[in-house]
């Protein structure tokens, strides 16, 4: 039908059936058969033919609004369905996202005929984003065994490098020379949530240690410049000590890790962001190396649910 009238209104205007299949770019006997068809559905004539033009008929005067009508809505509609495929896909991840990973993702994206539109933020933001649908999907913060992403924490000084594990309990010191403060632990932004705060809150309590020896940084920054400035210690994975210029060891007491998954408003959305594998946002994250290819999101083989709506995470906070 849709084709049908473009052919009429493309002859009807030009009065001739050689000038208006070329401005339709269809052959003429294509344009010809066309409005030949949509004749016969509507039972009249459209247009009267000679061999040079082709006059409306009154029938074909009544009928040419409604067809010129049915064309501009469709044009409308296909140029819509263009601003639509070419729209941004928002993915809101962790802002501690390295800029060389994080533009490997979006190269790879690009690669899916995906453009990618990264936002970064703090993990009670990207949750805040997904109940809003300000974004199309979310990598969230999750206890590691839920998550699709599993990443090591541990933590990094600048008096290094290290050997051995460090334990919590050496910060528990009785006496100090004056002016002389005790080592604090720093908690990044990335990890203020429950599955991680509270555990090392949890430590530092059972071992004795003040209150300010564990601290919630407000920013990254304030934290990575308490630690280069003595010998305070920030909770952070190996790969972003590395980028910090840090030396990383694991927690004695504490085996500590970050999880994240994928939220989203639609199986569609969380279908796009799965067919890019695990690998680039892995990356991006800090998966160490030798768990990269451990997951794919591309097979239903994963140990939790495949897809996970923004709502269902809004449920379970």
């Amino acid at each position: 039908m849709v084709a049908a009238c473009k052919a009429f209104v493309a002859v009807s205007g030009l009065g001739s059936f050689t000038a208006g299949a070329a401005a339709a770019q269809i052959p003429q006997s294509v344009a010809s058969r066309r409005i030949a068809a949509l004749e016969r559905h509507f039972g009249a004539r459209l247009l009267e033919r000679t061999s040079r033009t082709a006059t409306l008929t009154s029938f074909g005067r009544d009928m040419l609004p409604s067809a010129r009508r049915l064309v501009e809505a469709a044009e409308a509609l296909e140029e819509h369905a263009e601003r639509a495929r070419q729209r941004p896909f928002r993915l809101a991840l962790p802002a501690i996202c390295g800029p060389v990973p994080l533009a490997g993702l979006v190269a790879e994206c690009r690669r899916a005929r995906l453009r990618l539109e990264p936002e970064p933020a703090d993990p009670g933001r990207r949750a805040e984003l997904t109940r809003t649908h300000e974004v199309r999907a979310a990598i969230l913060a999750v206890p590691a065994d839920r998550g699709i992403w599993r990443v090591p924490l541990g933590l990094a000084d600048a008096t290094g490098p290290h050997s051995t594990p460090i334990y919590l309990e050496t910060l528990r010191v009785l006496r100090l020379p004056e002016r002389q403060r005790r080592r604090s632990v720093w908690i990044q932004p990335e990890d203020d949530v429950p599955h991680i705060r509270d555990r090392i809150i949890r430590l530092r309590d059972s071992l004795g240690l003040r209150p300010a020896q564990v601290v919630v940084a407000r920013s990254l920054v304030t934290a990575v410049a308490e630690v280069l400035d003595g010998t305070d210690l920030l909770v952070c994975s190996p790969a972003q000590a590395t980028e910090l210029g840090l030396h990383w060891r694991p927690i004695g007491e504490l085996e500590l890790a970050r999880g994240y998954d994928i939220a989203a408003g639609s199986r569609e959305d969380a279908d796009r962001v799965r067919a890019l594998g695990a690998e680039p946002i892995g990356r991006c994250l800090g998966v160490p190396d030798n768990d990269l290819g451990r997951n794919d999101l591309r097979r239903n083989d994963l140990g939790h649910n495949d897809f996970r709506t923004t709502d269902a995470y809004n449920e379970e906070s």
